[in-house]
């Protein structure tokens, strides 16, 4: 007979006070406290029901497969199955649920946090998760500051690769009747917030467009809808949880929550049919991951959103897969297989057709090219060669559109005179950044800056440093790059 809800609670309670549990608990480990409670007649079904964990994910953790990391996922453990505070407390978790979301409820009736991580099911079941993800992220709920879970990366690119894609019966729902004209102003509108994005940083607008898919977003994933609308729509979708999860790394570089946008856009583009764009999701990825030091994940995310657009991609788009592979490479230090990539990269740029690329990828021109060749041959520690690239693509600059992308290569360029020895030019392109820069508001942004800070530390005293840093005083992103503590370019 299955156990009721009373009868779990009081098994958990007298489990979860015996020493060897709460020393687990104090180990975080999980595997050991899901088999004790299994010998005590909770079945992984029944905590996977309860706590909102896949079942096969619990039972990786008992079976040492995998060992959970993001606070998230202890916090999705510990409420679902009302352990007592000890054991909470063990886990490193405040003693009672309310204690734990005061600063940020998690929104009652919608998936568990561990759900998030995970590539649904079901495209329906993506509807869910960003609802739960637009009201906890509104909210500030504190779960999603957790940290980075490499795991989920592989899991979702695995899924991708192997998904068919099924869109939803909308014949179910019982919204409103959405049109391809909803779904075309509702692409205007994300088009809109991603010109800010490109101009001014994902601290800009970031709250504005997730309060703006809160609503609109929300409304017609509900609605009712034709076949060829639904592909469209979630397409459209997909592109604007992208931007949400682009903005958010952008402006929380280390944190989960633009892993979990970026998790439920590529589910989203895979239910609209859009390979295309799920490729991108990947690409994506690979650019976090390498970003917060995962470069052998962030190699395979490029290499995945390869391999599943074989003989689809456009040229412009494989290009794009090779340089994201390469910037990881070059962070490993294999000088040979990042100048592979890289030779890749041009092959395939070389024979691009623009008119053929989706809209998204237009921006990827010959000063992107040059920029990234820029940031690897940096990260290879070959200054000149990296000078000679990030000089091009500076000298493309546009000083209205791609304000941010522009602040990285002239940073990069600063950094390889740097490098070079040329620590008067380094100054003065440094200098050039910090003034084109003023209105950006970007995590990423100030990090480039600190980088740049080490490197002018190495350096040591002298009258073209303290020069640098008394004019550079009057910059804010300097200011903020140089605060101790502060993680954050807004």
């Amino acid at each position: 007979m299955a156990l009721v809800l009373p009868d779990v609670r009081e098994i958990v309670t007298r489990i979860c006070a015996r020493p060897d549990v709460l020393d687990a608990c104090r180990r975080r480990d999980l595997g050991t406290v899901i088999m004790v409670l299994g010998a005590h007649g909770l079945t992984q079904g029944q905590l996977s029901g309860l706590t909102g964990i896949p079942q096969g994910r619990l039972s990786e953790y008992k079976t040492r497969k995998r060992t959970p990391s993001a606070s998230s996922t202890f916090q999705a453990f510990a409420d679902g199955l009302g352990m007592p505070p000890a054991a909470r407390e063990a886990l490193g978790l405040a003693p009672n649920r309310a204690d734990a979301t005061s600063s940020g409820a998690e929104p009652r009736g919608q998936p568990a946090p561990d759900v998030i991580w995970a590539y649904p099911d079901k495209p329906l079941d993506v509807a869910g998760n960003l609802a739960w993800l637009w009201q906890s992220d509104l909210a500030g709920a504190a779960v999603l500051r957790g940290e980075i879970d490499p795991g989920a990366w592989n899991d979702a690119s695995l899924r991708w690769l192997v998904d068919p894609g099924r869109l939803p019966d909308s014949d179910r729902a019982a919204g409103v009747r959405i049109g391809m004209a909803d779904v075309q102003r509702f692409r205007a509108t994300v088009e809109l917030f991603g010109q800010l994005d490109d101009r001014f940083g994902g601290g800009h607008a970031r709250k504005a467009l997730i309060q703006y898919l809160r609503t609109d977003a929300e409304r017609l994933l509900h609605g009712r809808y034709t076949d060829v609308v639904g592909r469209a729509l979630f397409s459209a979708t997909a592109e604007a949880t992208l931007l949400a999860a682009w903005m958010s790394y952008d402006s929380m570089p280390g944190s989960s929550l633009a892993q979990r946008y970026f998790i439920q856009a590529l589910a989203l583009a895979q239910a609209g049919n859009d390979r295309l764009l799920g490729a991108s999701v990947l690409d994506a990825m690979s650019h976090q991951a390498t970003y917060n030091g995962r470069f052998g994940e962030a190699a395979n995310l490029a290499r995945a959103a390869r391999t599943g657009t074989r003989g689809a991609a456009t040229a412009t788009l494989t290009s794009h897969f090779h340089a994201m592979e390469a910037r990881a490479l070059a962070r490993l230090g294999d000088a040979k297989a990042c100048d592979h990539a890289l030779g890749e990269a041009v092959r395939e740029f070389e024979r691009r057709r623009p008119e053929d690329d989706p809209g998204w990828i237009q921006y990827f021109d010959e000063a992107e090219l040059s920029a990234e060749f820029g940031h690897c041959l940096r990260d290879l520690g070959r200054a000149a060669e990296a000078a000679q690239h990030a000089g091009r693509s500076v000298a493309a600059v546009d000083e209205t559109t791609f304000l941010r992308s522009d602040f990285f290569a002239t940073l990069v360029l600063a950094d390889a005179h740097m490098a070079a020895g040329d620590v008067e030019q380094a100054c003065r392109v440094a200098l050039q950044a910090l003034n084109a820069g003023e209105q950006i508001r970007s995590a990423r942004c100030v990090n480039y800056l600190r980088e740049f800070r080490w490197r002018l530390d190495l350096v040591g005293a002298s009258p073209v440093t303290t020069d640098f840093h008394e004019q550079a005083a009057s910059s804010r992103l300097w200011r903020i790059a140089t605060r101790p503590g502060q993680s954050s370019g807004q």
